[in-house]
């Protein structure tokens, strides 16, 4: 087998850590990364198994490679479809040498050495208590100027739609200590965004007992040379003042809170195992909407889960009117194996799902562009991310995670990390477009 590799990521921003986390291992055990499969003589696929069919779609992508290996190549699946169908994927995949989770990737260093002796079901799974999944060792991250930092691990909250604790495990925090030495590192390494992570992130608990979660962003926030800090996702039940008001004190925390709500149906709330009603979330929104910052409310919404009916998709649609969000990423419900939800009586089509999905979409397209509208004529502090040629345009991104394009009257173009003050002429639904204000100069 060649020791070079290929590996191709599903889902969200942990699952991008991750692989930033084994291609950082693979690199130091002497594996060169490929952009194409067939130059490649590993393959992995990181899975997700959040969405509907995950598992179906990461067979259909072996299936379709298992040409190549007749040429020598070995494949590995990874990830939360991994420790969710385990060593069933040897029988639907035989070509597959390595299934592993998330919480083993530390051991990939094991599993190369006897792949590379000529074993064929190599397996890391079964180990979602460890604390150690977070000390991986070796990170190759794709953003010289922002990355991610895994504050926390796992899901105690078993909502009933939910596949997460089941294939990332409980929720395991890991000291303050050592998330402020890593970002220290990065800070030192010329980072100057960090974004914490965790499926729960505000229920991060200190073991040590030092730090709250609220203290825990203060803390990194004030580390010199650190310009942005933002974290995700929260869960309602765990999210607290504190956090709102340590924004409002710490200038580099960014204006930004993804707070999934699901439903906007007390009823469908309690169906789905969130433990929180209607009015204790729209308590949480307007502490966010008293706080002295501008601060864009984003947030996730299941449509048809089971037992919703006409007057429970109202009810979302009016929270939306209520709390006037800037995004929301929505969804049509589909069961997940394990959960509780997989047994209920799912007496919604498809096609009523999808319409229910389309008219929150449109309510939320006409909330976005009057929000967006509200930002013309401001001036505001854009992170540099690269540059689209057609449109003679610098992309960019602000303190409140919008994409911001702009134009620049200097001659030459500023450099990606860079962060400008871009005056805002023109608004979307989706984005904003500005002309920058002073010459570009690199983040000292």
């Amino acid at each position: 087998m060649s020791k070079t590799f290929y590996i191709e990521t599903f889902g969200c921003q942990m699952n991008a850590h991750d692989s930033e986390k084994v291609v950082g291992t693979l690199e130091q055990q002497g594996y060169a990364q490929v952009q194409d499969e067939a130059d490649a003589g590993l393959i992995l696929y990181n899975t997700c198994s959040i969405r509907d069919k995950a598992e179906q779609k990461v067979f259909h992508r072996l299936n379709e490679y298992k040409k190549l290996q007749g040429e020598g190549k070995k494949f590995a699946v990874i990830g939360c479809v991994a420790q969710q169908e385990g060593e069933k994927i040897f029988d639907k995949a035989p070509y597959v040498s390595i299934v592993a989770g998330s919480a083993s990737y530390r051991n990939l260093p094991g599993m190369l050495d006897r792949l590379e002796r000529g074993d064929s079901r190599i397996t890391g799974l079964d180990d979602k208590k460890t604390t150690e999944t977070f000390e991986t060792p070796f990170v190759a991250r794709t953003n010289p100027h922002r990355g991610y930092i895994t504050i926390i691990e796992g899901c105690d909250k078993f909502c009933a739609y939910c596949v997460v604790p089941y294939t990332r495990g409980n929720e395991r925090s890991r000291t303050a200590a050592s998330v402020m030495e890593e970002a220290t590192r990065m800070a030192d390494a010329g980072f100057t965004e960090i974004q914490l992570l965790g499926q729960n992130v505000n229920s991060y608990r200190d073991p040590s007992g030092k730090m709250t979660f609220a203290e825990l962003l203060q803390a990194v926030g004030t580390i010199p040379g650190i310009r942005r800090v933002r974290f995700t996702t929260s869960h309602p039940r765990d999210f607290t003042k504190d956090i709102v008001d340590v924004i409002d004190a710490t200038p580099t925390l960014c204006d930004h809170i993804h707070l999934p709500v699901q439903s906007g149906s007390s009823r469908i709330l309690k169906a789905m195992a969130r433990e929180y009603t209607r009015e204790w979330y729209l308590e949480r929104i307007a502490w966010m909407k008293a706080a002295k910052r501008d601060l864009s409310l984003t947030s996730d919404i299941i449509v048809g889960f089971p037992g919703e009916t006409d007057a429970d998709l109202e009810d979302t649609a009016t929270l939306l009117d209520v709390v006037g969000y800037d995004a929301i990423f929505a969804f049509k419900f589909s069961p997940r194996p394990n959960t509780p939800a997989e047994h209920l009586a799912d007496s919604l089509s498809d096609e009523v799902k999808s319409a229910r999905l389309q008219i929150l979409l449109d309510r939320q397209r006409e909330i976005q562009r009057i929000n967006y509208d509200r930002h013309l004529g401001q001036v505001m502090e854009v992170m540099v991310e690269g540059y689209n040629k057609a449109r003679n345009q610098i992309i960019g991104r602000s303190s409140q995670n919008k994409t911001v394009n702009f134009t620049t009257t200097q001659l030459i173009m500023p450099a990606t990390g860079t962060y400008h003050q871009v005056r805002i002429t023109q608004t979307f639904p989706n984005s904003l477009v500005g002309e920058a204000l002073a010459a570009p100069g690199r983040v000292q």
